[in-house]
């Protein structure tokens, strides 16, 4: 069966993959689109789907996997119930359309129901159903004003250690094994640079930019220092879908985070890591923040300042979300939408409500 016209591996998932892995993957998913093809609507009588359906839906599949791969910090093909549950979680709360998330629903069941007739065990009955759009929705769960300055001082304290000469010598034993484990160095190659670059302004300016900028997960991880315009104080972040990609996104920082910003470019310029690299912020191992990682950096955040989190949505959405909510509030549907980068102003009206908190004081006045 000639594949040719299909995304059997789409690039950003090659680009990923090692090339034994990429062998893996590539032979998995030929397997699936095959047995689709020939027998995908009904194995008994070699029913297939459409190839412009398959071509669709496989798109999708291949976004789950690596949507897997983020959760679970390395490459397989194992996916479960479990993993398609908790993504339907995630595009709950993600800034996409009904119409998306449904798509990526119906695509995930056709790849479960290849794995339960080629590898054995069950279809997946999901947790959450999707439909497709039927109107406005409302907004998801964000951050309050007191939450936000919470979160904002928490990064000030995340990962940092004491000054190496304010520290005691028992101090400076315990907070040296430490930096080793942190750093995955040896206890007797661990410096003082070390005990700097501990306290390095790359998380805060990271959760600062976040909460100004309402930076989409996927945003965090194509952000270049190239989109930082300090001197005007805004991020230019390239509008998508734009043709010939000239024209772009004028998001406004405030004073506090130009500041930050200022100070983790000046230490990113002094780290190999970055060397060579363009993207604004790297994980230790020197790659991009995913959804998964942006989502575990928010929930220690939130340890640290003391929110509780155990019934709601925590994910990095939840900043983006808080910022629609009271842009809208403070400034207008207008400043929302650009500060958002939404196309369609009906995208924007979702955040149209009044605060929680506002309706509290309302209540307390009227006694």
């Amino acid at each position: 069966m000639d594949l040719s016209d299909f995304a059997v591996v789409p690039e950003p998932t090659a680009e990923r993959l090692n090339e034994r892995q990429l062998v893996d993957y590539r032979t998995e998913r030929e397997a699936t689109i095959k047995w689709l093809l020939t027998f995908g609507i009904d194995p008994k009588k070699a029913k297939g789907y459409a190839e412009s359906t398959v071509k669709n839906r496989i798109y999708r599949m291949d976004q789950f996997y690596r949507y897997v791969w983020d959760e679970e910090g390395q490459y397989t093909t194992a996916v479960t119930h479990d993993h398609a549950d908790a993504w339907m979680q995630e595009l709950a709360y993600a800034d996409c359309s009904d119409t998306h998330r449904d798509l990526c629903q119906k695509a995930v069941r056709m790849l479960f129901k290849w794995r339960a007739h080629e590898r054995g065990g069950d279809e997946w009955d999901p947790a959450i159903t999707f439909t497709s759009d039927s109107g406005t929705t409302t907004p998801r769960d964000y951050l309050t004003l007191k939450e936000r300055k919470l979160v904002r001082e928490a990064a000030l304290e995340y990962g940092s250690v004491p000054s190496y000469n304010n520290a005691s010598p028992r101090e400076r034993r315990e907070i040296t094994a430490y930096l080793a484990q942190r750093f995955e160095k040896p206890a007797d190659e661990v410096t003082k640079r070390d005990w700097e670059r501990a306290n390095d302004w790359k998380i805060p300016s990271l959760v600062s930019v976040s909460l100004d900028a309402a930076l989409r997960p996927i945003e965090v991880e194509r952000a270049v220092v190239q989109w930082v315009d300090l001197d005007n104080g805004i991020l230019r972040i390239p509008i998508e879908d734009s043709s010939k990609n000239e024209d772009n996104w004028r998001v406004s920082l405030s004073s506090r985070t130009v500041s930050t910003l200022e100070r983790w470019l000046a230490q990113r310029a002094t780290y190999d890591l970055y060397e060579g690299r363009d993207e604004l912020w790297l994980t230790r191992e020197g790659n991009p923040y995913g959804a998964a990682a942006l989502r575990r950096i928010l929930h220690e955040l939130c340890d640290i300042a003391g929110i509780e989190y155990a019934d709601r949505q925590m994910s990095w959405y939840t900043i983006r979300h808080s910022t629609g909510t009271y842009m809208t509030r403070e400034e207008d549907l207008a400043a929302a939408q650009t500060q958002l980068r939404h196309k369609s102003p009906e995208t924007t009206m979702k955040y149209d409500q009044t605060p929680v908190e506002d309706r509290q004081d309302a209540l307390d006045r009227l006694g």
